[in-house]
This record gives C-alpha cells, structure tokens and sequence, in this order.
C-alpha cells in the first residue's frame, strides 16, 4: 500500500532534507510513499545542472539539487509530486519509473482534454513543444525520491531568467492556459496520484 502525504506549501531544502532522511532510514519492508506540495519561488539545479543556465540573477534562490537534470523553477500554483518508490523491490529501472512518472501526467492531462507529447532525450511533458511538467529523480541503494513537478496556475515569467531544463528557448506552459475546465488543485491531486499508485503499485 503507498502512503500518500499532503505537505502544503514548504521551503525546498527543508522537504528534501525529510526525503533524503526517509530515503536513508527506510528498510526492505518500509512502505512507499508520496509526498503531494507546493514549493516557494525557488530555482533548483540538478546534478549535472551548468551555471549558465541561469540567465540573469535576481532575488530568487537557487539551490544546487541531488536530483538529476538541468535548472528548472518551483513556484506556488505548480503541483509538486515526490515519488519515494523503492524500485527495487518493484523490479524496474529508473528508466522504466521516468516513463511511468511521465505516463502518469499524460493520463491526467487527458482527462482535461490536453493533448500532450513526450521529446525524445528530454525527460517531462509537453504541449505542441512547450513543457508543461518536468521531472528529475534520485536513485539511492535502489529507492527513488524527488519527482514532478506539474504546472497548473502559476506565475510563469521567472522562467524567462533561465534555460527550462537546460534548453534554450524553450517554452513553458501550464494547465490554465489549456483549458476552460475549472482547475481544483485538490481534485488534480486525487487525479494524478490515481495514476502514478497504479503505475507503481506492487498490488
């Protein structure tokens, strides 16, 4: 059974320090679990993330991540999804877990009558080539944490000040700007995690 846990709005490094906590500390019997958030504005470099990829400096933060993949923002009005799912035990790669993640948001999208597309060699989902989720993972002793993040409603200007995972020119978008139907953040929650339990639940 996965333990799902609501967060709230939380400080970045705070909720990562809980991740990398639960991660280490967890056993072979320990559930999987996860974690639905927002973040503050706050800008995230993964591990192999190259400074020049933030355009302009300005008084968001920016935080050097464990996570994989490029530069990318966090913001009040975007979904958060961590994803602490011992793979191993599930019997997939970290491959395999990325396309679920990413299967899990098209899933959704389609209830909302988005239509959405992968890019080959670019982890996350897009719409007619803007990106509307990203996602980067860390894999420890066969145990993911980190995860997605979907934007819903939010301020999408900060992105402006960097190259979105590490493209330049890349557009970003976001479920409000797709739809007429109203977008209860709750109710997408119960949506999405529908999909991502399915996906990587052992039942």
């Amino acid at each position: 059974m996965i333990q799902i846990r609501e967060k709230g709005l939380q400080d970045y490094t705070t909720i990562w320090e809980e991740m990398v906590s639960f991660t280490n500390s967890r056993n072979a019997d320990t559930p999987d679990e996860i974690w639905l958030l927002e973040h503050y504005s706050v800008f995230t470099q993964g591990l192999t993330g190259r400074s020049e990829n933030l355009l302009e400096e300005t008084d968001i933060s920016v935080i050097q991540s464990d996570r994989g993949g490029q530069i990318t923002y966090h913001a009040p009005g975007q979904l958060i999804v961590y994803c602490l799912i011992d793979i191993k035990r599930l019997g997939i790669g970290i491959k395999k877990m990325v396309s679920l993640i990413e299967q899990s948001i098209i899933d959704l999208l389609e209830e909302y009558s988005i239509s959405t597309h992968k890019v080959s060699g670019a982890p996350g989902v897009y719409v007619d080539g803007s990106k509307i989720a990203a996602l980067g993972l860390k894999v420890r002793h066969g145990r993911t944490y980190h995860g997605l993040s979907l934007n819903i409603d939010m301020d999408l200007s900060p992105y402006k000040l960097i190259n979105p995972c590490g493209f330049r020119d890349l557009n970003v978008t976001q479920m409000s700007n797709l739809t007429d139907n109203t977008l209860e953040l709750s109710e997408i929650k119960k949506q999405l995690t529908r999909h991502l339990s399915n996906y990587v639940s052992r039942t």
